[in-house]
């Protein structure tokens, strides 16, 4: 059975006792909860639909055609649109039904206002709860989408990131020496690389047939290769540290190979250390993401992303500013949980208030 040692559960009830960050880290993981079923809360796509007494659940099914619930005309050979289905069972009477989202909007359609493609503000009578943006997409499904690939674009960097880093760090603080001093001068060499003339020159040579899945891929990869330095100087630096310390010395006169000792023996007194910088790297992500979906740079179109509402509230901020203040309210509030967790995380995990020694 898993148990956790004494020590690391005092940490852990250390952090609960932290309101702000313990109640922030409810919320965040309940908003990812949210983000992960966003399909069945905010999507064109019926829920349920009844028809001439056979049930049929759209939001994760194949594509349906019009004429498949009776649709007519142009319409019958493209994908329904349920909304209207919707209203049509309602005026027929017969007994078909069709159950929404809360938000019957996809993140990527387009709807007109005035008729025309134009912001359109906040409105219950449309459903466009928080609007739409320049384009008439709406606003709160674009940032609900927007969050969840932010958030789980966050945490594959977090993933990459420390395993290059905690890998690179360990080895040069454990062999020291030569190894030591080769891995400073080329971690020094790659720092003086600019990293942002290196998304520039990527994202440009990408062609744009390339799926957004691969160009997503490219720009994760390219991130991490130019943010993993900060964890390898305090891998390293840690890894010093413990190497001095007697079990080491046990552990290489039992045979133990380098491998073990470093990831087994030594990684796990060195944790305290990664847990502590696991939140505020993901601040650091979203914040390079946003940043460069702002500058044009980032998530391919027409990913939704907060970074590109942002662009456009800027550009249409006398037209329409709740574009802005929706983008700016979303962002300060992710990174305001994620900071609080972040806070709440190193002062339950200081090495300081918990010790085997007294």
């Amino acid at each position: 059975m898993f148990r956790l040692d004494p020590i690391t559960r005092k940490k852990f009830t250390r952090f609960r006792s932290i309101k702000r960050g313990y109640f922030s880290f409810l919320i965040l993981v309940g908003l990812i909860g949210i983000s992960l079923m966003a399909e069945l809360l905010v999507n064109n796509r019926a829920l349920v639909v009844k028809y001439n007494g056979d049930y049929t659940f759209p939001t994760y099914g194949a594509v349906e055609v019009g004429k498949e619930f009776g649709v007519t005309g142009v319409q019958a050979n493209t994908p329904v649109n349920y909304r209207q289905l919707k209203e049509t069972f309602k005026n027929e009477g017969k007994g078909n039904w069709v159950i929404m989202p809360l938000v019957p909007y996809s993140p990527y359609e387009n709807t007109t206002y005035q008729g025309v493609f134009k912001p359109a503000p906040p409105s219950t009578a449309t459903e466009h709860y928080l609007g739409t943006d320049s384009t008439g997409r709406d606003i709160l499904a674009r940032c609900l989408y927007g969050f969840r690939t932010a958030i789980f674009f966050a945490f594959a960097f977090l993933i990459l990131t420390y395993m290059v880093g905690i890998t690179i760090g360990c080895l040069m603080g454990y062999f020291g020496g030569w190894a030591d001093l080769l891995g400073q001068r080329l971690i020094e060499v790659w720092s003086s690389v600019p990293f942002l003339y290196m998304v520039i020159i990527i994202t440009s040579v990408m062609p744009s047939t390339l799926p957004a899945s691969w160009r997503i891929g490219v720009l994760l990869n390219v991130l991490v290769l130019f943010s993993w330095i900060g964890i390898t100087y305090y891998m390293r630096t840690a890894t010093y540290k413990e190497k001095a310390r007697d079990y080491v010395a046990a552990a290489i006169v039992l045979g133990a190979g380098t491998p073990r000792i470093i990831f087994t023996h030594i990684f796990p007194n060195i944790l305290a250390t990664v847990v502590t910088f696991i939140p505020f790297t993901v601040a650091a992500a979203i914040n390079s993401i946003t940043a460069l979906d702002f500058l044009g740079f980032g998530l391919p179109p027409p990913t939704p992303s907060i970074g590109e509402l942002l662009k456009q509230g800027t550009a249409n901020l006398s037209s329409a500013p709740w574009i802005v203040s929706t983008a700016v309210t979303t962002l300060v509030i992710i990174l305001t949980l994620v900071t609080f967790i972040g806070e709440a995380i190193r002062e339950a995990f200081d090495p300081k208030k918990h010790t085997f020694y007294q």
